[in-house]
C-alpha cells in the first residue's frame, strides 16, 4: 500500500459570513472570519486530529503536508 504525503483540504466562503476549511481524507472541518484565521484554525485542528494516531493506518505517510484549493464565487460583470 502507497502512503499518502498530502492531506487536501478545501476552503470556502461561509453560508453567511467568513469561511469554511474542509479537509478531504480525514473527517476535519473548521471555520474562520479571516482566511488567516481559517488556515491557521486548519492546521490547529489536523494536528489535534492526527495526534497520537497511527498515520499508516489512516493511509497516510510520516508527517503527511496540507494542500489547500480555495473554492470562490464567480466574478460577475
Amino acid at each position: 500500500m502507497r502512503l499518502q504525503h498530502t492531506i487536501k483540504a478545501v476552503i470556502r466562503p461561509g453560508e453567511q459570513s467568513g469561511y469554511v476549511a474542509e479537509c478531504v481524507e480525514i473527517p476535519v472541518v473548521t471555520q474562520g472570519a479571516t482566511l488567516d484565521e481559517t488556515v491557521a484554525n486548519l492546521y490547529e485542528a489536523t494536528e489535534l486530529h492526527l495526534e497520537g494516531a497511527d498515520l499508516a493506518e489512516m493511509g497516510l505517510a510520516a508527517k503527511p503536508t496540507v494542500v489547500i484549493t480555495m473554492e470562490l464565487e464567480p466574478l460577475r460583470a
